[in-house]
């Protein structure tokens, strides 16, 4: 009497089998030992494919945030010290209408680009926890700037020499600005980076408020130094030292979240929340002290413009 079972193990129960043999119904065979070697070899390779895929992507993605923090630390701090050379009446002139045109920038990255990128990142579950970490972060950025970790030297024109008459306490004020600048930038390198990880597109969105916002504070914080005794080009060196940290921020931050996708939308929901702070509790209150109705109408039109700027490239 001749025995048929289903063949489980290689037919998927579309073949019978007997009691010693396997009979396919087409021209079903069972697999050969070099086939199977074979089969392994080829996943165990599409694997190694996967790994160095995302290794050259990661390396990609470290070639966009190097030039991008350079720019937005360094660089800002060379153009900062050229507006220095400017009459001090051009200077003045200018400086509100960069901060006002900042201000756009920033709301317009937090609030079009890297919240809304958040909380798509995060899902529906887990958006409470991306309002959490906003408000978090607001007032963790409170706490630091209380604490005098934190240093924003943004400036309207005006080199503010009445903050320290004594000489002791502006070298204090100046060593204080170039160690809290250097802090500020490095926190902005991290949060630079873990945009970039996320989307191209994020990571240059947020450059540009980045860059916006720092050359105002650049002259400020030069201004400081000059006050206080430094000389122009310590000064300047001393400002792209602080600013080189950065780079060193951007790659702390593709080293490290590379490799924690889960912790992304909410050090996004943190970098929104360092983009509000500065705007609403750093720049716009400097803003207020030019008085002048068409000072104030030319002030909305470039901080409409800012928003305008980052509502048109994530459009283009």
């Amino acid at each position: 009497m001749r025995i048929m079972v289903v063949c489980f193990t290689c037919c998927g129960g579309n073949y019978q089998r007997g009691a010693r043999d396997c009979t396919p119904r087409g021209d079903h065979r069972h697999p050969s030992d070099y086939e199977r070697r074979y089969e392994s070899e080829r996943i165990e390779t599409s694997r190694f494919s996967r790994v160095s895929y995302h290794s050259n992507m990661h390396a990609h993605i470290l070639i966009w945030i190097i030039p991008f923090t350079l720019i937005g630390g360094i660089l800002s701090a060379l153009v900062a010290s050229i507006m220095l050379l400017f009459p001090e009446k051009v200077r003045t002139a200018l400086l509100p209408r960069l901060v006002s045109f900042s201000i756009g920038a920033l709301l317009g990255a937090a609030f079009l680009d890297l919240l809304p990128e958040a909380m798509y990142a995060a899902g529906p579950e887990r958006v409470q926890g991306i309002g959490l970490a906003l408000a978090l972060g607001v007032l963790g950025f409170f706490l630091l700037e209380k604490l005098a970790f934190w240093h924003h030297g943004h400036s309207t024109g005006e080199v503010k020499t009445d903050m320290h008459p004594d000489h002791l306490r502006q070298k204090a004020a100046g060593t204080r600005i170039v160690i809290g600048t250097g802090l500020h930038n490095f926190l902005d390198g991290i949060l630079l980076g873990a945009s970039f990880l996320t989307d191209i597109r994020l990571g240059v969105v947020l450059s540009i408020a980045v860059i916006a916002h720092q050359i105002p504070q650049q002259v400020g914080d030069i201004s400081v130094l000059l006050v206080a005794g430094v000389r122009r080009g310590r000064a300047l060196l001393l400002s792209a030292l602080s600013g080189a940290t950065m780079v060193l921020g951007g790659i702390v931050s593709w080293a490290f979240l590379a490799h924690a996708g889960a912790l992304i939308p909410y050090v996004l929901a943190i970098t929104a929340a360092s983009l509000i702070y500065i705007a609403v509790a750093d720049l716009i209150p400097g803003l207020h002290r030019h008085e002048g109705a068409r000072l104030s109408v030319v002030t909305v039109l470039l901080i409409a413009s800012g928003i305008a700027l980052i509502t048109w490239y994530n459009r283009s």
